[in-house]
């Protein structure tokens, strides 16, 4: 089993929801997730940089944005065939492009969720 470890803000709602979300479906317990907000873990990078995009570690190599998100649908077997689609450069190059249209509204998001 390869080993995947995934960053996230649990100082945001949405990240914390889809993590609990990725937590149940991680049924084989694959991925690490590591809170960057609580300050506990050891951060690989800039901890404001794992904090501005989703970040994760498979076998080694460190993905962000769409590249992260694709890794860890690799590691549950639901989501394992999205996360191969997304090996291929056009489908991941649509989904960063998806992505980065997210990351322009999350702050609205956040803010919504927090009332």
């Amino acid at each position: 089993m390869s080993t995947l470890e995934v960053w996230f803000d649990g100082d945001c709602p949405l990240c914390r929801r889809e993590i609990a979300v990725m937590r149940r479906l991680d049924r084989r317990g694959a991925i690490v997730f590591t809170d960057v907000a609580d300050g506990a873990g050891d951060c690989p990078i800039d901890r404001a940089e794992l904090l501005a995009r989703f970040h994760a570690r498979e076998e080694g190599v460190m993905l962000s944005g769409a590249a992260a998100f694709a890794a860890m649908w690799r590691a549950i077997p639901l989501l394992r065939p999205l996360g191969l689609a997304a090996r291929n450069r056009t489908i991941l190059g649509f989904l960063e492009r998806l992505y980065m249209a997210f990351l322009k509204v999350r702050p609205a998001l956040t803010r919504a969720l927090r009332r």
